[in-house]
């Protein structure tokens, strides 16, 4: 740590003088190996792996509650919603198959269950990161230079830095946008009013609606999707099985609707379509989607490339500035925990190759597996039909729907469904799945695409899989594969 940019001389008066008008201007510059800006789970991930080998780190954080979105209000706090959704869908799918009274869900006690967890976050990062010995800075970062951030008026120096920001809610373009109920907020509601409208047609608006469906007294929810379909980036085929589903519990969604404006009314709000439409509700809620946080960094002095998707990152998750590194939701890359827990690692690896010499690490996103935490769940990984069919790539596909296998008539699902890609060496491409165990087979496929196994092989490595469970039920899916070779990687 030294005082710059003065020069200290106890025998001049003028030079004492000079000092002590400059004393304003005198900037505390600390220096570190490393520099992570953002606490959640990509930027401690990154400050711990690259402190564990050694490394001098700082974590800047803006927030008065460190942590970030993910353990605060994203996906380890919506699991407590899911968990005890995934519990009254079971019973209301058993409803004459031997459940006779339904259980009772008080909404309250599910969010104060989750505070619990949430709670303990900010603290816990704080210790976290001071027991590691990684030095913790309250305040908003911002470039100087490509080496130097400003925080809270002191100058940061790194060898590195990295860009751990994460995401927020993207601005939407209509009057009364202001009226919208963040997701964040409608985790910390007392209570869900009767009538909820969803505006936008992807992961938060389907499992907030879902938990709305089976944890609240909603008569009517509403999701929102200014597109011909909402779950772009899902497979267009089951995102309609999804849709099946989700009907069937009483949640209306309305496609090529764009909202053009919310207004108060009375105590709930109107939420008005540009064809002319409105839809009385009593709370309309944020789903469309979150956008990079990087307003503020003043990315251009530090030489930082970026468009509307995020910081611009290579393989290594190098900036446009060789020493800035970018992970995570402000990456221009997959918005997903793990995704970015793995961005961490290889910008670490990649900064400790730099600084001791050894090899670097390449993200390789070809085989990232997605869960829509719903009631069935959807699943996928690699390849949508779309994809396949806009690329020119060939394909086989083994698909069916309405499954009506023993695994999902013991639970009355109803709705359970899948969709296995495959290429012409039958390697597999891309898997669908619509399920209540979607997330643990999807990752299945997941591996099977990392390893390049082929659907014979696969199918051979289930054949004595536990029976029957909704891991044996793979076999079901690659069975056509093999019709003309049964034997076949055996």
């Amino acid at each position: 740590m030294c005082w710059i940019p003065h020069f200290f001389c106890h025998t001049q008066a003028g030079q004492v003088t000079k000092h002590l008008q400059n004393r304003k201007e005198r900037v505390l510059m600390e220096t570190y190996d490393v520099v992570v800006v953002g606490s959640g789970t990509a930027g401690q991930t990154a400050a711990h792996t690259l402190k564990d080998y050694g490394a001098s780190v700082a974590v800047i954080e803006n927030s008065d509650r460190p942590g970030g979105i993910c353990a605060l209000a994203g996906c380890q706090a919506k699991k407590w919603y899911f968990e005890a959704a995934e519990t009254m869908a079971r019973a209301r799918h058993l409803a004459g198959k031997g459940v006779t009274r339904q259980p009772e869900m008080d909404w309250s006690i599910i969010r104060d269950e989750k505070r619990s967890f949430t709670r303990a976050v900010p603290e816990g990062t704080r210790k976290g990161l001071k027991g590691a010995g990684i030095h913790f800075i309250e305040g908003t970062a911002e470039f100087q230079d490509k080496a130097v951030l400003a925080v809270n008026g002191e100058r940061v120096a790194a060898r590195y830095i990295i860009l751990a920001t994460g995401a927020h809610p993207m601005s939407l373009p209509f009057a009364g946008a202001e009226h919208l109920t963040g997701s964040s907020t409608f985790l910390e509601l007392d209570h869900l009013p009767p009538r909820i409208a969803f505006v936008g047609g992807g992961f938060i608006s389907f499992e907030f609606a879902h938990f709305a469906a089976y944890l609240g007294q909603s008569q009517q929810i509403h999701i929102l999707e200014a597109a011909p379909r909402p779950l772009g980036p899902f497979d267009a085929e089951m995102a309609e099985q999804l849709m099946k589903a989700s009907r069937a519990e009483n949640i209306d969604i309305h496609t090529d609707m764009q909202v053009s404006g919310i207004e108060k009314s009375g105590s709930g709000y109107t939420v008005h379509t540009r064809d002319g439409g409105s839809l009385p509700v009593d709370m309309a809620v944020h789903g469309a989607g979150r956008v990079p946080s990087i307003e503020g960094l003043a990315l251009e002095k530090g030489d930082v490339a970026y468009n509307r998707r995020g910081i611009t990152v290579d393989r290594e998750m190098r900036t446009s500035n060789p020493r800035v590194f970018a992970v995570g939701d402000c990456a221009a890359s997959i918005q997903l925990a793990r995704v970015a827990d793995y961005e961490a690692c290889v910008a670490a690896k990649n900064i400790l190759a730099e600084m001791h010499g050894g090899e670097g690490a390449l993200m390789d996103y070809g085989a990232v597996p997605t869960v829509l935490f719903t009631y069935p769940q959807y699943a996928m990984v690699g390849a949508t039909e779309e994809s396949l069919r806009a690329g020119g790539i060939p394909y086989f596909k083994s698909m069916d729907s309405n499954l009506s296998w023993p695994t999902y008539r013991r639970v009355g699902m109803r709705n359970a469904a899948y969709k296995v890609l495959v290429d012409e060496n039958s390697r597999i491409l891309g898997a669908h799945i619509i399920s209540d165990n979607a997330a643990g087979l999807i990752n299945i496929f997941k591996q099977a695409i990392v390893s390049g196994q082929s659907s014979a092989e696969l199918y051979w490595n289930h054949v004595m899989t536990p029976y029957p469970t909704r891991e044996s039920d793979i076999t079901y899916m690659l069975a056509p594969f093999i019709a003309d070779d049964p034997l076949a990687g055996l």
